[in-house]
């Protein structure tokens, strides 16, 4: 659906002012059909980001820092997050063995196992096939990049 019907609107500056809402809404759209797919793992969608960053580095150790940088939502905690899937044995925390000041965090079994879970119950080329070729998504992925320059 066009976002002027989405919005009810079609009141817009220019082109450039309506791509920026245009993302920002497909954004809050896209969260809130991938939230189901989160909460039946008991999980947000910055814990997912944190497992998956772990999965990429495993096995070798994270640190919160290299965490910080690498999150898709810049704005989250990530400490916090750590914590909370420490709690839910998702990630091992463990101090370095060649720096005492640093950190080592590593996903768990359980975490590797969840996401596994996860990769076979959906896939998002199932969720953007219906609206996109698999052309038309890399185009928008190319534009995108562009976009943020």
């Amino acid at each position: 659906m066009r976002i002027d019907d989405e919005i009810q609107s079609s009141k817009f500056e220019d082109n450039y002012q309506k791509a920026v809402i245009n993302i920002f809404y497909t954004e809050g759209w896209l969260n809130n059909s991938l939230r189901c797919h989160f909460e039946k793992y008991n999980l947000t969608n910055q814990q997912f980001n944190i497992l998956r960053i772990l999965r990429g580095q495993y096995p070798k150790p994270a640190t919160v820092n290299m965490l910080k940088e690498r999150m898709i939502d810049k704005m989250s905690d990530a400490s916090r997050i750590v914590d909370r899937l420490v709690q839910k044995e998702m990630i091992t925390r463990c101090t370095n063995n060649k720096d005492r000041r640093a950190v080592d965090i590593r996903i768990s079994n359980k975490g590797l196992e969840t996401l596994a879970t996860m990769d076979n119950e959906f896939k998002t080329k199932d969720f953007l096939k219906n609206n996109l070729t698999n052309e038309e998504a890399g185009l928008l992925s190319d534009l995108l990049d562009k976009f943020r320059g």
